[in-house]
């Protein structure tokens, strides 16, 4: 009896191994329109450390915490779990399966048969039903390629995530601290303009001043308180969002007291952008898709032909109270050959909705490598550019704080106009605030820059 079975597997075997997989092999893009993508993808060293090259340690602490306790990366994390238990699942399928079972049955009347009126039947089986599908046309192997690809695109949705979230985490860090950076500038020019009223105050006593004088002064003054509100507003959102990302309940999240912006110490140069397509994981994702929609074409041609199942059993079959022992050894042997010739109209619209599904994916690809290009390029414009107007912004600022000051001594000295001295201080009130706000754009361009090219941002030091 073994010996049988053993050809049998043996040659069912052998049977198998002939058979191949239908429907395209999948090969990854080489190229998208002119860009080249001939390096494979891989997260980059850099990808869940750039932001320590802003040396600040209440970035670190935000980034560290929403690493841990950020609820997307959890999901994130967990998907990877999921598609890789899948892959594990659908990775074993070519082999045989089988449980071990034990039953008792008892029935009366079993069959039809006169003989059997009234009589009470009773009987024990215990061994191994077996089962193999056999993978004649590779519909197996198909399945179990989509599932690899599917759970290295759960990877890459994972790489992806931690991406988005250090850089969320960063930009909203930026946020709040640009926020309390223009809400002690509004607070400095509150009291500077304290002093200009001081001095009008004085002024009017002596009769060198009017009512009018005084009354703009208080026009500006609550100018600038006007913006007080606004920008505590911006602070709590800020604040808000933070606390979100880390996975905080309200008034639960702790800052430090005020300090300035994140800064790189140097100037920084990138090399050519499109290197760095490697490091984008949302590319990756999309690579993948395709990977996956590619193997189900095979998966749904190979219905088109026959498939070859195989079911067994091997044990004991014996009456109640008898010993189970090579007398009542039982063993069964069923291959079963199926085809679906009655409906190969559906299984053909299933292989054209697959190919359909190809395409879709292709073009998907396609579109996130151009996205990916042009926001690469787009983020190193924006930035160059945020740079010119702060640099532009601090000597805007460095000339109306001379003019200011100008404007001050000489109306104090009763050698200047109050309009000059009015012009002056809303300038130099303008362009402080101005200045804070250029600092905070520039800081969120860099954030962008580090995001769009997947953390992997390569500096080269410049001299200042």
């Amino acid at each position: 009896m073994f010996s049988l079975l053993k050809t049998s597997s043996l040659a069912l075997a052998m049977f198998a191994t002939l058979g191949c997989a239908v429907g395209p092999d999948y090969a990854a893009p080489q190229a998208v329109e002119q860009i080249q993508l001939n390096q494979p993808y891989q997260q980059a060293a850099q990808a869940t450390r750039w932001w320590r090259a802003f040396d600040d340690a209440e970035l670190n602490r935000l980034v560290s915490i929403a690493l841990e306790q950020n609820r997307s990366l959890v999901k994130a994390q967990a998907n990877v779990t999921r598609a890789s238990a899948i892959f594990n699942d659908a990775d074993n399928d070519w082999l045989p399966k089988g449980s071990l079972d034990a039953g008792y049955q008892a029935s009366e009347n079993s069959t039809i048969a006169t003989n059997d009126n009234n009589v009470i039947s009773r009987g024990n089986t215990v061994g191994a039903n077996l089962s193999w599908d056999l993978d004649l046309f590779g519909k197996i192997r198909r399945a179990t390629e989509a599932a690899a690809a599917n759970a290295q695109q759960a990877d890459a949705l994972w790489h992806e995530a931690q991406v988005q979230i250090i850089s969320q985490v960063a930009s909203s860090y930026g946020d709040f601290r640009g926020a309390q950076m223009r809400l002690q500038v509004a607070e400095q020019n509150l009291k500077n303009l304290q002093q200009t009223r001081n001095i009008v105050e004085v002024r009017s006593q002596a009769g060198f001043a009017s009512d009018f004088e005084m009354a703009r002064v208080d026009a500006q003054y609550y100018e600038i308180k006007t913006m007080v509100p606004g920008l505590s507003t911006d602070l709590l959102r800020a604040k808000a969002t933070l606390s979100a990302l880390l996975g905080f309940a309200p008034g639960e999240l702790t800052l430090t007291e005020a300090s300035p912006l994140p800064q790189l110490s140097q100037p920084i140069g990138i090399v050519d952008s499109r290197d760095y397509l490697r490091f984008r994981a949302d590319i990756a994702a999309a690579e993948r898709r395709l990977a996956v929609s590619t193997a189900d074409i095979g998966v749904a041609t190979a219905d088109l032909y026959p498939a070859l199942s195989v079911k067994g059993f091997l044990g004991f079959v014996s009456a109640p109270g008898l010993a189970l022992n090579a007398a009542n050894q039982a063993w069964s042997v069923a291959p079963t050959l199926s085809w679906q010739a009655g409906d190969l109209g559906s299984v053909k619209a299933k292989i054209r909705a697959a190919n359909a599904s190809a395409k879709m994916a292709l073009a998907d690809f396609e579109q996130e490598v151009l996205n990916a290009v042009n926001e690469i390029e787009l983020s190193l414009h924006a930035y160059n550019l945020s740079r010119e107007q702060q640099l532009f912004s601090e000597l805007q600022y460095k000339a109306s704080t001379k003019a200011m000051l100008i404007a001050r001594v000489r109306y104090e000295a009763g050698s200047g106009e109050f309009y000059d001295l009015l012009d002056a201080e809303r300038a130099w009130l303008s362009s402080r605030d101005q200045l804070a706000q250029f600092q905070h754009l520039s800081f969120e361009k860099l954030v962008s820059v580090y995001r769009v090219f997947g953390g992997g941002l390569a500096i080269e030091r410049q001299e200042v």
